[in-house]
């Protein structure tokens, strides 16, 4: 290899953190060809894992580092909410060591990469394709070592958790999570229950936030929300609850 491919290749390889991928595009967009991408994978540089992404070569790599690329390279939007980004930073009613899928939260035009969903991370990907919240408020930065990837902070974490209720979340382990985030903001919250289009989810983030008895709660301005018209029946054979206009899990209800 030439002294400039090899200045080329290292200047690459040091544009991103260890540990992530690099999309084909992306390296095309900024000066590596195909061509070039070929010859880096022939001289051992580089690996391909998939249509359109490569890796260093000799490093392992985790989701995490694949989300990197599409959030970073691609530019797209998907982040992790829900649970995951509850187990991520710490705040599980049933902490998963070991977590075997992931909740992805996308604008409903937003797709995964055909490369990231046929490679085997070891987990499961749950992608909501979905605008009951703008896809860019209550976001906040988790640090992998080397990179960081774009989570959803607490407050929309449980929100995104309660869009998934019932079918897919549990309630009573929502309001058990409710119970210890004792420290929300409420600006925060504020800002994203102003923004939330799920009547569902308004309703049932007030119920469990009032039935765990937190201050930040009196600090809201609930005439800013969206409560809608009418009952809702979260699950059949449940307990009403007429200050929300909402019928619950039993178990919730005497919690």
């Amino acid at each position: 290899m030439s002294t400039d491919n090899q200045t080329k290749i290292n200047l690459l390889l040091q544009s991103q953190p260890p540990g992530v991928v690099f999309l084909a595009s992306w390296l095309e967009a900024n000066g590596y060809s195909r061509d070039l991408q070929r010859r880096y994978i022939g001289s051992g540089w580089l690996k391909p894992i998939g249509r359109g992404a490569l890796i260093r070569q000799g490093q392992e790599i985790d989701w995490k580092g694949a989300l990197y690329a599409i959030q970073n390279q691609a530019k797209s939007k998907i982040h992790v909410g829900g649970r995951s980004a509850l187990n991520l930073l710490g705040l599980s009613h049933y902490l998963e060591l070991a977590e075997k899928k992931i909740d992805l939260f996308a604008l409903r035009n937003d797709t995964l990469p055909s490369w990231f969903l046929k490679f085997d991370w070891g987990v499961k990907f749950n992608l909501q394709k979905t605008d009951f919240l703008p896809c860019d408020l209550g976001l906040v930065v988790y640090e992998e070592k080397a990179y960081s990837i774009t989570i959803s902070s607490p407050a929309r974490a449980v929100l995104e958790c309660l869009y998934l209720a019932p079918k897919e979340f549990d309630l009573l382990e929502a309001y058990q999570i409710m119970e210890g985030l004792t420290a929300l903001h409420p600006d925060d919250v504020q800002s994203l229950l102003s923004n939330c289009n799920s009547v569902k989810v308004v309703r049932l983030f007030l119920y469990i936030a009032n039935k765990a008895g937190h201050h930040w709660v009196k600090r809201l301005d609930i005439s800013k929300f969206k409560f809608g018209r009418g009952k809702r029946s979260i699950v059949s054979n449940g307990v009403f609850i007429a200050e929300y206009n909402i019928t619950v899990p039993s178990d919730l209800a005497k919690a």
